[in-house]
């Protein structure tokens, strides 16, 4: 499994099913791809289901998957890769991503946990993700995730994530958001960080927002709008990477439908730019 280019172009939205009424009417022009969790989907029938169908035979859909627990201590759950595979085929789902985090242990825990940033740590995970692409056929993307402690530690946060996508030869998912929470929460800074990253391995990126809970603590919730320094991060990472898919997440305090699209179109207009850039800088060569 070769790395290929991106799985889609421009700017996405996180896709509710709040939204699939008024996108079965209109969907907007300024949203290039839609990400679901899978998880939220398998097995569905009705009226929902057929609308999902509808959906993904007309526009480019990801997936981000929240149960894989890639990171977990206990077996990975074959029957549940395999029902994901599945859907993946079915939809024709361009990029199949997850948290590099693990979320059970002889049951679903609920929560995103930490994997320890440790040696022992990379190669287990490493193991898994290549079981994952084995069975899926394909390479999966894993997020670098917000965490607010780091049990165990013996690497860096960026030495473990490097580690990670090299031995396991998968691709990153870039959550800027994340970048910006953790840099915050754990008192690095967010343009180094973002330096250190394999952009090669990119496959599309996040943004999203989050909740102030005090001076030096920022919570991941994707309830709130984007804020300033998460946009100049993303500009950033542009001007670092290239242009790269990017998508606007919303989880919490969902406002109506066109409010996000002004965000997304927020994300086109700066990939523009960086677009327009490029094609001068080619010129000018």
């Amino acid at each position: 499994m070769t790395p290929e280019p991106y799985p889609v172009h421009g700017a996405g939205l996180g896709l509710r099913r709040s939204f699939l009424s008024a996108l079965a009417e209109r969907a907007p022009e300024a949203v290039d791809f839609y990400e679901i969790a899978p998880e939220n989907w398998i097995g569905m029938g009705g009226v929902n289901a057929r609308r999902l169908r509808a959906l993904t035979e007309r526009h480019p859909f990801v997936c981000h998957g929240l149960s894989l627990s890639i990171g977990a201590p206990t077996p990975l759950d074959l029957h549940f890769v395999r029902q994901i595979k599945a859907f993946l085929d079915e939809h024709g789902i361009r990029a199949y991503t997850e948290h590099l985090s693990y979320c059970s242990d002889d049951g679903h825990l609920y929560d995103l946990l930490p994997i320890p940033f440790t040696e022992a740590a990379v190669h287990h995970v490493a193991g898994r993700v290549r079981r994952v692409q084995e069975i899926l056929e394909r390479r999966i993307a894993l997020e670098n995730v917000s965490y607010y402690g780091a049990p165990g530690q013996e690497m860096s946060e960026i030495d473990f994530i490097k580690a990670v996508l090299t031995e396991a030869d998968c691709d990153l998912l870039l959550d800027v958001n994340n970048i910006h929470v953790n840099a915050v929460n754990h008192g690095y800074d967010p343009r180094a960080f973002l330096a250190a990253l394999p952009g090669e391995r990119i496959r599309y990126g996040h943004i999203a927002g989050h909740y102030v809970e005090a001076e030096d603590l920022r919570v991941d919730t994707h309830g709130a709008d984007v804020i300033d320094p998460v946009w100049e991060l993303l500009d950033l990472a542009y001007a670092r990477f290239g242009v790269f898919p990017t998508l606007l997440e919303r989880d919490f305090n969902i406002p109506p439908l066109d409010e996000l699209v002004r965000e997304v179109d927020r994300i086109k207009q700066i990939q523009q730019v960086h677009a327009a850039r490029s094609a001068r800088s080619a010129a000018d060569a």
